[in-house]
């Protein structure tokens, strides 16, 4: 039973996981089809930036050349496109087993069962990692396959890097979903306090890097611990970063699965 409800909840993300695994190949594929365009009118692409304030650029993660590998990944995928992606994945996949599936009714079959509640949540866990997972390699290997075919030069093992960081910094918006998913009971709710926190973090990220005398704020946003430009073009894993998402992700998620235990689904 435990394999068939597990099958059950991979069928039923395999839409979303699907349709946005293909959006964020495409995406990051033409952004790899673009960067030797950019690799090879660097100094002209340089000046141009030197019209912004350090400050701007900083906050978009731009604190170096275009011309770099990590700062273009960072640019035009690390800083905001995997945050949204990872926003929509984690929220859709947290609010669907408890608070929507409740309002739709489904719920109540699946607790009918001899399967206890924690095992079930449990298991729908697991599927909102491997679909978290699915789409980071999606956007990985979309920048790496379609950069080698155009001679970007990308390095694939640094750019692969990125891949736990980008998976763990998902699971912990996800498991934050998940936890305010059980004690609201409502999707919507759950929804717009999980996108606020990222929100208000961003913001937090921004300020941070415009303002040096707020600068503490960088470590209070998740934005501020998510460097894939370090990754990349460094070479080196953020081992204390990864750590930290993946924390957040099981203390949230624990939390979660005992909560739903205990929670009165009538309320």
């Amino acid at each position: 039973m435990t394999l068939a409800t597990f099958r059950l909840e991979l069928r039923r993300t395999r839409a979303l996981t699907i349709w946005l695994g293909v959006v964020t190949f495409v995406y990051a594929g033409t952004m790899g089809l673009f960067y030797p365009m950019m690799r090879e009118n660097f100094a002209a692409i340089d000046e141009y930036m030197k019209l912004f304030p350090k400050e701007f650029l900083a906050a978009f993660g731009m604190t170096g050349s275009l011309a770099q590998p990590g700062v273009f990944f960072s640019t035009y995928i690390g800083i905001w496109l995997w945050p949204i992606l990872a926003a929509i994945v984690g929220v859709l996949t947290a609010t669907r087993p408890v608070a929507a599936d409740l309002d739709r009714g489904f719920l109540e079959l699946v607790i009918s069962t001899p399967m206890p509640r924690r095992r079930y949540l449990a298991l729908a866990i697991l599927v909102q990692l491997v679909v978290i997972f699915v789409i980071a390699l999606a956007t990985v290997i979309g920048v790496v396959l379609v950069g080698a075919l155009v001679g970007a030069g990308f390095d694939a093992g640094r750019f692969l890097m990125v891949v736990p960081l980008a998976t763990a910094f998902g699971c912990a918006i996800a498991a934050i979903a998940t936890l305010l998913s059980v004690v609201t009971l409502s999707r919507g709710r759950a929804a717009a306090i999980t996108v606020g926190i990222l929100l208000a973090m961003y913001l937090a990220y921004v300020v941070g890097q415009i303002e040096a005398d707020v600068d503490w704020l960088l470590t209070l946003s998740a934005f501020g611990h998510f460097d894939t430009t370090a990754i990349i073009d460094g070479g080196v894993m953020p081992l204390g970063d990864l750590a930290l998402f993946s924390a957040v992700a099981i203390i949230c998620w624990a939390a979660a699965v005992w909560a739903f235990g205990r929670r009165d689904l009538a309320a």
